[in-house]
């Protein structure tokens, strides 16, 4: 198959007519590219499946250009989800809400509920509305892999096994959207991401944070949202997080560092580890920052000989809570505290 790259507005009627058509289409989004399919579609949605090597009960998300296309996919919606959608739409927000008999249960892995989106991003927002289709979406990476941040990173990934891939540039957030269930009282955080917990709370008061973001899933237990339950995000080489004061896992690393080792580490730190393969996750306290780069300096390891990672990790204010979560799924919950 050949994978086709789009890159001009010009090419939107012909990337819409891939969805349509029930063809695979890679698409930017604020957050990271996704791997994009009719939603409504069974046979186009297992080809995302066969397409990354995705385990089939891990749920995919709607993407949908207006939030008025709530009402066609979902049943029951509360004022909560309107109230969200009004102050965070578009943007890095996934909300969990019981689906209508129209979503195939492929698309939500087997689950009565569904999870929607609006992303931020002008072009992915005229291709949905072209296609006239919502389009589930997981991350257009090969599954476990960490996710793609620029076209090119989707095209290691997936060049001749999708029909096409549209270059929007470089996703600004650089993580995941977050995941809110808004099924259960009180609503309860699946996922962190681009959209901090405080912001949330703003909106909705009190949130359980589900204990799969801390810690992992425990054989059996069925994932209500993408990447609850599986080993993602992660390069060839395993990673060890190092969790605590910056200056304290600095001097961990530093101790335990063997050659052929990398390391990921805040840039006030990176002249420790001089003569080592490293990556720049950004300044302590630019929170923004780490979660642009988190998902490129893991990637940019599996090009380096290196025999194992360790990455210093932010504390879990602010995006710091999805930065830590992805650095932990990337280990496996490998962590050292101290």
């Amino acid at each position: 198959m050949e994978t086709k790259l789009f890159k001009s507005e010009h090419d939107i009627p012909a990337a819409a007519e891939i969805l349509r058509q029930g063809g695979l289409l890679g698409i930017p989004t604020e957050t990271v590219y996704g791997l994009g399919a009719n939603a409504l579609d069974e046979e186009a949605v297992k080809g995302i499946f066969e397409a990354k090597g995705r385990p089939q009960d891990n749920p995919l998300i709607l993407h949908i250009p207006h939030v008025d296309w709530l009402e066609r996919y979902c049943e029951n919606v509360p004022k909560e989800a309107y109230l969200l959608a009004e102050k965070f739409w578009p943007g890095p927000l996934t909300m969990i809400l019981p689906k209508k008999d129209i979503v195939p249960l492929r698309t939500t892995g087997g689950l009565s509920t569904v999870g929607v989106r609006m992303p931020d991003h002008r072009l992915t927002l005229e291709i949905i509305r072209q296609a006239d289709v919502p389009v589930a979406a997981p991350s257009g990476n090969t599954s476990g892999r960490p996710s793609p941040t620029k076209a090119e990173h989707m095209l290691e990934d997936m060049q001749g096994k999708i029909h096409g891939i549209f270059d929007g540039g470089a996703c600004r957030v650089g993580v995941e959207s977050t995941i809110v269930d808004l099924t259960v009282t009180p609503p309860r955080l699946l996922r962190p991401g681009g959209l901090s917990l405080e912001d949330l709370q703003s909106v909705l008061g009190e949130i359980v944070v589900d204990k799969a973001v801390t810690e992992k899933m425990k054989e059996g237990e069925k994932p209500r949202a993408p990447g609850m339950k599986y080993r993602h995000y992660a390069p060839k080489a395993p990673v060890t997080v190092v969790c605590g004061e910056p200056n304290k896992t600095a001097e961990y690393i530093r101790e335990h560092l063997q050659k052929g080792n990398g390391v990921i580490c805040f840039t006030e730190f990176a002249p420790l580890f001089e003569g080592y393969a490293t990556q720049i996750l950004g300044e302590v306290s630019n929170k923004h920052q780490q979660a642009q780069r988190v998902f490129d300096a893991l990637r940019a390891f599996d090009s380096l000989p290196v025999t194992a990672i360790y990455a210093q990790c932010p504390d879990t204010e602010g995006l710091g809570l999805a930065v830590s979560n992805r650095l932990k799924k990337a280990a496996g919950f490998c962590v050292v505290e101290v």
